[in-house]
C-alpha cells in the first residue's frame, strides 16, 4: 500500500491516473519521462521474441528484482522464468506470456517501488545527502516528471527545485527545516553567482561595443575633411532644389498601367517613364535603357532626381528608376505598373548596378 502522504503523488502521476480510468490503449502516450510506451503498446510478449520491447520489460523486472541476467532484448528461458515469479507473487495467470494485464501490473508495481523509495529519505533530505541516496531521489523525481537533469548524485538548485515543485504541488514536507536553510542558502549562492557572470559578460560587451565605435568614428573623422562635407552638403541641396519638379511629376504619374514600348500616361515601360519626366522639364534624354546608361553622368550615391540601374532580365542595364531620396525610387514595372520600389529589398539590392545624373 502506498504510504498515505505520498498516495497522491502517484494517483496524480499521469500513468496512473490514466491506467485506472482510461482503456488501456489510451494512456500509452502518457507515461511520464522514462519511455515505456513501447512496451506498452506490444501488449503481448513471449518466448523466443526479441527487440525494444523485450529490453524495457528486462529492465523493469530487474527493477522490481526479479531478473538478474543480462539486458539483452532476447526473450529467453530467464526472462520467462522471472516473468512467471512475478504472476505467481502477483495472483497472475502463471503463464510465462507479458499479456496486458501483466505488463499494467508491472507498471504498478514499479510505481510503487518508486514511491516507498522516496518515503524512505522523506524528512531527510538535504544537499549533503549521500551522492547514492541523492541518486534515489533524483530517479523518482524524473519518474514522475519532475526533474529533467542528469542522475549524477549532486545535489544542486535543479534538484531543489525539483524537490520544491513536488512538495508546492501536494502539500508535502519531505525537507527537514535544517535541511531548507542549507538549501536556501545553496540556491542563493548559485543564484548570485549566475548573476555576476551575466553582469561581467554584459560589461565586457558595452566596453567593446565603445571601443569599437570611438574607431569607427575616428576612422571616419579621417577620411571626410570639413570642406569635403561642406561641399557634398551643397551639392546635395543643389540637386533636391533643381531635381524637385522631376519628382513632383514622377509621383503624378504612379498607379499608370505598364505597357511594353510606352511612353505616355495611357501605358509607360522603365525606360519610356523615365524620358517623358524629363521631357516635362524640357530635358531630352535617349529612349532606351542602355542608351541613357551611356549618356548620363556616374555617381557614387544617388541624389533625388537621379537615375539608378538595375541588371534583371538580361545582362548589363536593363531596367531603371528615378531616386525620390529615402532609399526609395519610382520606376514602370511590368507587375504593378508606376509604382515606388525600395533600394533595401532584396530584388533590388542583388540586381544594382549604380546610379548616373542629368546634367
Amino acid at each position: 500500500m502506498f504510504h498515505p502522504m505520498l498516495e497522491r503523488v502517484a494517483k496524480h502521476s499521469f500513468l496512473y491516473s490514466y491506467m485506472i480510468s482510461q482503456p488501456f490503449a489510451t494512456y500509452v502516450d502518457a507515461y511520464p519521462v522514462l519511455d515505456h510506451k513501447i512496451l506498452l503498446e506490444a501488449q503481448q510478449l513471449q518466448y523466443s521474441e526479441h527487440g525494444e520491447a523485450v529490453r524495457v520489460l528486462q529492465e523493469k523486472l530487474n527493477h522490481l528484482e526479479y531478473y538478474d541476467d543480462d539486458i539483452d532484448s532476447e526473450f529467453g528461458v530467464l526472462t520467462e522464468h522471472a516473468l512467471k515469479k512475478f504472476q505467481e507473487n502477483h495472483g497472475l495467470t502463471v503463464s510465462g506470456q507479458a499479456d496486458s494485464e501483466t505488463i499494467q501490473t508491472i507498471v504498478k508495481e514499479e510505481i510503487e517501488l518508486y514511491i516507498d523509495k522516496l518515503i524512505d529519505l522523506s524528512g531527510s533530505i538535504h544537499p549533503a545527502m549521500a551522492k547514492e541516496d541523492v541518486e534515489i531521489v533524483q530517479q523518482t523525481l524524473s519518474y514522475f516528471g519532475y526533474y529533467d537533469g542528469n542522475i549524477d548524485g549532486i545535489y544542486g538548485p535543479l534538484t531543489q527545485k525539483a524537490v520544491e515543485m513536488l512538495e508546492s504541488e501536494y502539500d508535502l514536507d519531505l525537507v527537514s527545516e535544517d535541511a531548507r536553510q542549507s538549501l536556501r542558502k545553496l540556491y542563493e549562492e548559485e543564484k548570485e553567482r549566475v548573476d555576476q557572470t551575466m553582469e561581467e559578460e554584459q560589461t565586457e560587451e558595452a566596453i567593446e561595443q565603445n571601443n569599437q565605435t570611438s574607431k569607427q568614428e575616428s576612422e571616419e573623422a579621417e577620411m571626410h575633411t570639413t570642406e569635403e562635407k561642406a561641399e557634398k552638403a551643397s551639392k546635395k541641396i543643389e540637386t533636391k532644389t533643381n531635381n524637385t519638379n522631376v519628382v513632383e511629376v514622377a509621383h503624378s504619374l504612379v498607379g499608370t498601367p505598364y505597357e511594353w514600348g510606352g511612353d505616355s500616361p495611357d501605358g509607360f515601360d522603365c525606360s519610356g517613364f523615365v524620358q517623358f519626366v524629363y521631357e516635362t522639364q524640357d530635358k531630352t534624354v535617349p529612349r532606351t535603357v542602355s542608351d541613357m546608361w551611356n549618356f548620363a553622368t556616374p555617381v557614387d550615391e544617388p541624389s533625388i532626381g537621379d537615375l539608378v540601374f538595375f541588371e534583371t532580365y538580361q545582362a548589363g542595364p536593363s531596367h531603371m528608376g528615378i531616386y525620390v531620396g529615402d532609399d526609395k525610387f519610382i520606376h514602370a514595372g511590368e507587375s504593378n505598373g508606376v509604382a515606388i520600389g525600395e533600394l533595401s529589398e532584396s530584388y533590388w539590392q542583388e540586381r544594382y548596378l549604380g546610379a548616373k545624373r542629368i546634367r
